[in-house]
Order: structure tokens, then C-alpha cells, then sequence
């Protein structure tokens, strides 16, 4: 478990990152002090999402825990703000728009349900992100945080199928292979602006 204030370095790691790419001196640079805790050594998977005046403008990261947490906050937050393939790379225009979370993962379960009805009962909403694959290659995830744009477990599912290329019923068929996950988050205030 990290703490807030390792929560509040890694969200400045990732800043820090993107500012040095932009050409831009960290303004609160992060210490090798500061990564010194053990922690940040974990291998855990990792998200960056990053957000512009509130609204999503890029999110990469992995499931798998196959690097240490500050390595992974390291290459997904130059992923998330120049190799998300649904938006243009960040500019130094909008960088101070920008907004940094940072989600480190627990390691995914498979989740055992029999039908469509047991998914939406077992899943629980706000906590559980959520892993949907097969058939095929078809695969997709949403962080626990989908679910306050998405409450509802049959629009969550719903756009979950969509977003793995599938139809938005086929999670009813029982027939998917759906893991779970929870998330420790870490992020800046969505004021728009922080001065990056």
C-alpha cells in the first residue's frame, strides 16, 4: 500500500516526465530521495490517465506487474500524453491545462459467473475494474473509475464489450473470460490548470 504522500510523488514523477519532453523545467522536480521507498520498487501494473480541463486526454498503462511502480508511471505518462492512439500527441500549449492520475493495480483475479445476471450482481461498481476477453484477441479494460460515468453495471458492461470490439450485449452470453482488479488512485485537482 503506498501512502498519499508517495501517491502525491508519483503523480509529480509523471508531471515531471511530460514537462522534460515538452522542454519544460520541472517545477517541483522529484527526488532520488523521494523514490528511495521501497514501494515505488514494486512491480505492479499501472495507469496514467490524464485529463484536460475535465474531460480525458489520454490513458495508457498495463495490467501486468512486470516493472517497478515508478517505471510505470515513468513510460506510461509519456505513453498516455504522446502514444495514445485516440488523441494527437500533448502539446506545450496545452500543457498547462493538464491534469495527472496515477492508478496502481492489484494483481487482476478471474472472476468465476455463470450468466449475464450473476456478472452484474458480482460486480462491484466503484471498486472493481475490469478485465473482458475472448473470443479471439477481443480484449478490453476500465479502471474502477469508469464507474462514475458509468454506474450502471449494464452500461458499464455494455461499453466494456464496445470498447474489446464486440457487440454490446455480448457479455450476457456467459461465454467472456472477465477478470477484476482494484486500484490505489493518486491525482491532481481537476481545476484546470496546475501549472505544468
Amino acid at each position: 500500500m503506498l501512502t498519499p504522500q508517495q501517491g502525491q510523488v508519483l503523480v509529480r514523477l509523471a508531471r515531471q516526465e511530460i514537462e522534460r519532453r515538452l522542454g519544460i523545467e520541472p517545477a517541483r522536480p522529484v527526488t532520488a530521495e523521494e523514490l528511495r521507498a521501497p514501494v515505488f520498487g514494486d512491480k505492479r501494473g499501472v495507469f496514467v490517465t490524464l485529463h484536460k480541463r475535465g474531460e480525458l486526454r489520454g490513458c495508457i498503462g498495463s495490467l501486468a506487474a512486470v516493472e517497478s511502480v515508478a517505471d510505470g508511471v515513468k513510460r506510461n505518462a509519456l505513453n498516455a500524453a504522446f502514444n495514445d492512439y485516440r488523441f494527437e500527441p500533448l502539446t506545450a500549449a496545452e500543457a498547462p491545462t493538464l491534469d495527472v492520475e496515477i492508478s496502481v493495480l492489484t494483481n487482476p483475479e478471474p472472476l468465476l459467473y455463470g450468466t449475464g445476471d450473476d456478472l452484474q450482481r458480482l460486480l462491484r461498481p466503484g471498486t472493481d475494474g475490469v478485465i473482458l476477453s475472448g473470443p479471439g484477441e477481443a480484449s478490453a479494460t476500465f479502471l474502477p473509475q469508469v464507474w462514475r460515468q458509468l454506474p450502471d453495471p449494464e452500461a458499464f458492461l455494455g461499453q466494456l464489450c464496445r470498447k474489446a470490439g464486440l457487440a454490446a450485449d455480448a457479455w450476457r452470453s456467459g461465454a467472456l473470460r472477465i477478470s477484476t482488479y482494484q486500484v490505489q488512485s493518486f491525482e491532481e485537482p481537476r481545476s484546470g490548470g496546475t501549472g505544468l
